[in-house]
Order: structure tokens, then sequence, then C-alpha cells
């Protein structure tokens, strides 16, 4: 499911035009990133947690050449299920 296809899942199903659905995934999403940004999370019970995490610095190799390269650290966002999100994929 692409992000047009959400937008008119949630408009069809909540009886908002997708103008309003747009808007309000677009607010969703600004405001997880700027909670992440924060180093806090977002938990929404039953749904699941999104948080960052800090990634270390490691050395990797070119898959065309084999030669080491260095990976820097770096800040990434993260997504754990809840139970109720997963016993629901899981079904």
């Amino acid at each position: 499911m692409n992000k047009g296809e959400l937008i008119a899942k949630i408009a069809d199903e909540a009886g908002i035009s997708k103008t309003e659905a747009n808007a309000v995934i677009d607010s969703f999403t600004e405001a997880v990133t700027k909670t992440l940004k924060k180093n806090d999370s977002v938990t929404l019970v039953g749904f699941g947690t999104f948080s960052s995490m800090k990634r270390a610095g490691r050395t990797g190799r070119n898959p065309k050449t084999g030669a080491a390269i260095k990976i820097k650290a770096k800040k990434v966002a993260k997504f754990k299920a809840g139970t109720e999100l997963a016993k629901a994929v899981n079904k």
C-alpha cells in the first residue's frame, strides 16, 4: 500500500475527504519526525513504538571491489510493533 492508497482508505473509512486524510497523515508523520529528532519516542498503545537510536560507526566492505570502507555513526528511526499488532499480523 502506498501513501495514495492509504489516504483513500482512511478517507473512506473515516467519512472524510481525501484532502483531510492527507492533512492528517502529513501532520502525523511530521509530529513523529519532530519527536524522534528530539530523541523522544512515540507510543501508540497496542500498535507500537517509534523511537530513535544511535548506530555506531563500523567498517564495511564495498560489494563491487571488496575494499574496506568506513561507515559513519548515525541516528536511525526504529519501530517496535505492539502486542496487538503482532498478534493481528500472525493470524
